[in-house]
């Protein structure tokens, strides 16, 4: 505690006193604020109470003084301790401000004491690294020296058990739409007839034809002879128009309840949807990058759960935020959006989604989350370090707690490369120049570390590659984030997607794109000898009961391929000499192509070019 002057005792003017007092309390005040840009400060209970002391004390020395007598509502202490309260760790400046206003008195040295932007050449304090400690060995929890068929990987996901359920389930709703009056021809479907009917949905998001009727066309140059080998035309539209993934009767008990709180928007969804759920965390442990993303799932259905993003390709459908791993795409976990009130916690949609997403007990610790600046916030961020994940993400300037301060930041004028940072505790902001002015927040890295990245830049006559200094932040963010992008990809290449009377029939076609999706990164991890269209090619074969790809023939050692005819030891007619028609090429293409040799044990001649094996073809009919 600072003692006052020995000249106020003497004067005796309490209210000089009491001026002191206060100028000294905002000289500590200002001392906090500009010596804690390593860490972030809130006030305690203790300090306000002491404000409004001080306050009291000044009004009613002030009314003793200038002999006028105004009330202080209650109201106004209330609002003069929450602006105080309330202002941002960041925002340095309006705390200066506040304590200027008060104070006149104050040192012009300590006013100007600021809280600026940080240049590339500052030094940046490396924040505290968070310790690894996942609950499981990241990869697949699968053992490789097991062999995993395709069919048995999605299994994972759609569980023998599933299926049955959803067997009854679709009986159940086709008896309702039966006794309703609908005309159609049904017999209740098993769970071997409906994976077969799953086979053909992924063999339509392989080969993509103008409508579904077209799949079963006899009539056509593009007539597909494989779906009515599997199911007829009128039994794949009856099972698609009653799938159903929970029990009607449910259903009608649940609608009862619609505009109460017990009313729940994904109950038709909801128990295909823990099941996939608990095996995308099951059989999978993540590595340490996780992103986190929304994806719209398109539908135009009339529910209160439908989005619109203008923004993106799919402007209208459903929102599901996924968290998934960025060094394969797999889809650790997601949530369906239904609402205002699908994350009561009261942080708003942002940060409950990524909170949803995280959990400790089933991650572990020390992960490192990228994210959109939809989700960054600094409140977020501070929780999510609390709970030992590290966060990384772009963020907008306008959001509530990033810094506003103009002092030494970037503007239109800057170079390209430019760098500015502002660090509270183990946040830091980073603004950099690249084409436009690029923000990322993070709680993992240091501002710079001396990355650089390369940009294509035009030159007087022609375009070149330029390095620039890039924060250690936005070149983990670009990494990272790919993650998502490629599990879009991998979503996309064979969507299952296709045009239903349903909503929840939509949702259900993208449980089949997830379970596919991560059955295919899982074989990739465990074997690695498959592409993503080979996968989903024996995938459709196993669900649809074909049978296995029978084993290569193994020919006689006769069959092997000779000379037709001797060699002749003029160099100009060695390429010439003994050849004659191929007998493959003239009774499959029509064509009187000429060759060089033939088969030792059938005497016929047939091409051997590395652009035509006839030899092959010819012997795989014996």
């Amino acid at each position: 505690m600072v003692n006052a002057p020995h000249h106020y005792y003497k004067t005796g003017s309490t209210v000089q006193l009491v001026h002191f007092l206060i100028m000294m309390a905002h000289e500590e005040a200002l001392q906090t604020t500009t010596d804690s840009e390593e860490e972030s400060t809130f006030p305690s209970e203790e300090e306000e109470d002491f404000d409004d002391q001080l306050l009291h004390f000044e009004e009613r020395f002030d009314d003793k003084e200038n002999t006028v007598y105004k009330e202080k509502t209650p109201s106004s202490a209330h609002h003069t301790r929450a602006t105080h309260k309330h202002l941002s760790a960041f925002n340095s400046v309006e705390k200066l401000k506040i304590c200027e206003s008060d104070s006149d008195q104050m040192p012009a040295a300590k006013r100007a004491r600021t809280l600026s932007w940080k240049a590339e050449t500052d030094v940046d304090q490396v924040p505290q690294t968070l310790r690894f400690l996942p609950a499981r060995e990241p990869g697949p929890q699968l053992s490789a020296a097991d062999s995993h068929s395709p069919m048995s990987l999605f299994k994972l996901f759609f569980t023998e058990s599933a299926v049955e359920n959803l067997c009854h389930n679709t009986n159940a709703q086709a008896a309702r739409a039966m006794a309703k009056g609908h005309k159609y021809k049904w017999t209740d479907v098993g769970v071997d007839e409906l994976y077969r009917y799953i086979g053909l949905i992924f063999y339509m998001s392989v080969l993509k034809m103008s409508s579904i009727a077209d799949y079963w066309r006899q009539d056509s140059p593009f007539s597909l002879p494989f779906p009515a080998t599997v199911m007829s035309r009128d039994r794949y539209r009856t099972i698609s128009w009653n799938v159903h993934m929970s029990h009607p009767d449910a259903d009608e008990e649940n609608d009862r309840k619609r505009g109460t709180d017990q009313h729940d928007r994904l109950f038709r969804i909801k128990p295909l949807m823990d099941t996939i759920r608990l095996a995308c965390k099951a059989f999978y442990h993540p590595r340490r990058n996780l992103a986190v993303k929304e994806r719209l799932v398109a539908c135009r259905a009339k529910t209160g759960m439908r989005r619109c993003t203008k923004v993106k390709p799919t402007k209208l459908g459903f929102k599901f935020f996924d968290l998934s791993d960025s060094s394969n795409g797999y889809i650790v976990d997601f949530s369906v959006y239904t609402g205002k009130n699908s994350f009561p916690a009261g942080r708003g949609l942002s940060y409950g989604a990524v909170m949803s997403l995280l959990d400790r007990k089933v991650l572990g610790s020390g992960y490192h989350v990228y994210m959109d600046d939809f989700y960054t916030s600094p409140k977020l961020f501070t929780d999510l370090f609390a709970l030992k994940f590290g966060a990384c993400g772009t963020y907008r300037e306008q959001r509530k707690g990033f810094p506003k301060t103009a002092t030494n930041s970037l503007s239109r004028s800057s170079s390209r490369g430019s760098i500015r940072w502002i660090r509270d505790g183990p946040l830091v902001c980073v603004k950099w120049m690249d084409t436009q002015v690029v923000s990322v927040c993070s709680t993992i890295h240091a501002a710079y570390t001396g990355e650089h990245m390369k940009r294509n830049v035009k030159g007087q006559d022609k375009w070149k590659m330029k390095s620039f200094p890039c924060p250690a932040p936005v070149t983990a963010y670009s990494q990272h984030m790919g993650g998502v992008d490629l599990s879009d990809q991998l979503l996309q290449y064979y969507s299952a997607q296709h045009k239903t009377m349903k909503w929840y029939r939509k949702i259900f076609l993208h449980f089949l794109d997830i379970a596919a999706n991560n059955a295919f990164i899982l074989h990739k991890e465990l074997h690695g000898n498959m592409t993503h269209y080979q996968f989903m090619e024996e995938l459709i074969a196993e669900l649809c009961g074909m049978s296995q790809k029978a084993a290569p023939k193994q020919y006689s050692t006769d069959h092997v391929p000779i000379p037709g005819a001797e060699l002749t030891s003029d160099i100009r007619r060695v390429a010439s000499v003994g050849r004659r028609i191929c007998v493959h090429c003239k009774a499959v293409h029509r064509k009187k192509l000429q060759t060089p040799w033939k088969c030792q044990a059938c005497d016929v001649h047939l091409c051997l070019q590395l652009n035509r094996n006839c030899f092959q073809e010819w012997h795989k009919s014996l």
